[in-house]
Formats: C-alpha cells, structure tokens, sequence
C-alpha cells in the first residue's frame, strides 16, 4: 500500500497546467488521481479522460473536470497502472477489466506513464494471466482459438456469471506461462475473429515509476 502511494503519487509532477490527461483505472493509479484531485481544488486547471466508469465516478467526487474524445483534439499524458512489467517496459494490463478503453487512452496520449509497485516488475511476462476482451457471441469458439496459441483461457467471471466489461463484453484470462515475444503474442490474438483487444501493450510506455531496491526509480524507454 505505501509502494502504491508513493508511485501513484509521484506521477502528477507529470501533469502541468492546461493539460489533458489520461486517467487510468486499479489501485495504484487511485494515488495518482486522489492527488491530482487535491491539486485540482488548489487552482490546477486540467481536463481528464477517464479509462472506465469507475475513474469517472472517482474524479467526479475530487471535483476534476472531465471531457469526451470529440471535445479534445489529443491526450496530453495518460497515467495508468500494470499488472506486469518487463525490463523493455512492455505491459500486462487488464486485471480491473478497462483494457480496451485503457488501450485507445494509451495510444492517444503523447506521454504514456505507468506507475507500478516492486510486485509487478517481471523478467519476462506471463505470470500473470492474460486478460483477453472478447464479444459474447461465440466466444467459447474464440476460446479454442485462443487455446491454438498455446494459452490456458478462463472466463473471467462475477457473482457466478460472466465478468462484463464498461463496453459489455466478456474477459477471458488466458496463461501463457512466458510470454518470450509479446508484440508477435499481442498481433496474433488480435486476429482472431471475436477478439476485440488483449492486454499486452507492447512498446506503448514511455517511462515507468516504480519501486526497486526500495527505492523510487523512474525507468525510460530506450
């Protein structure tokens, strides 16, 4: 928790005034926006685009003025959270479900940053399993699919039924135990009919602020 705070927190020295920003979902970006709503109520004058429901409802509450894509002609900054992080600053993300919406923040933003605790830092990824956003219709055909790639996938489920996501669809988490070539992993999936996005953001971070050897690090692409 002390981990998730400080690295949550660090990234609003990221976000300047005037800027649109990208406001991510899970834990540690929790920090982030708690922060940032605090500068908020002292004069920052910025506009968030939130990744789910969930960080709309929050940054709602701390009072951070929010738009829609077709008021804002880009993202500024994007701070979002992983699940797992390699030395080349590839990505798992989706454990809270918004891995879509996250993806299309992402992509949008000119600065891409992740804030991550020392748990989510991996030499290969994998691990953790993948999640997989799939439509409904077929998806048990999708899964087989998915299967053929050499992945173990699970409905991810709530409550006893299918997990839905903000955009209704379904998740499916998939192990691929080590993930050695992500980017190929990411195209692949991504063409198989049903699949509307994965979790792996390949090349997609520009920095990462996390926790390593105890202490604050701020790790660059190269």
């Amino acid at each position: 928790m002390i981990e998730k705070k400080e690295v949550g927190e660090k990234a609003v020295e990221y976000v300047k005034d005037g800027m649109v920003v990208g406001l991510g979902t899970g834990s540690t970006v929790y920090y982030f926006i708690s922060k940032l709503g605090q500068l908020v109520q002292q004069g920052l004058s910025i506009k968030g685009v939130p990744t789910s429901k969930h960080t709309e409802k929050l940054a709602i509450e701390l009072g951070i003025p929010l738009v829609s894509f077709n008021e804002i002609e880009q993202i500024d900054v994007a701070i979002d959270g992983a699940d797992e992080v390699d030395p080349d600053l590839n990505l798992i993300k989706g454990g809270g479900g918004a891995l879509l919406r996250e993806k299309i923040i992402a992509k949008a933003a000119k600065t891409f940053i992740v804030v991550a605790d020392s748990h989510k830092n991996v030499d290969t990824l994998g691990t953790f399993p993948l999640p997989i956003e799939v439509v409904p219709y077929g998806f048990e055909m999708t899964v087989k699919h998915i299967r053929e790639f050499g992945g173990s996938p699970m409905l991810r489920q709530k409550d006893g039924l299918p997990f839905l996501t903000d955009n209704g669809n379904y998740v499916i988490d998939s192990r691929f135990q080590e993930i050695k070539h992500p980017k190929e992993l990411e195209k692949n999936l991504n063409l198989i009919p049903g699949v509307v996005d994965n979790g792996l953001f390949v090349g997609m971070a520009d920095a990462v602020i996390t926790i390593m050897d105890k202490k604050l690090v701020t790790k660059v692409r190269r």
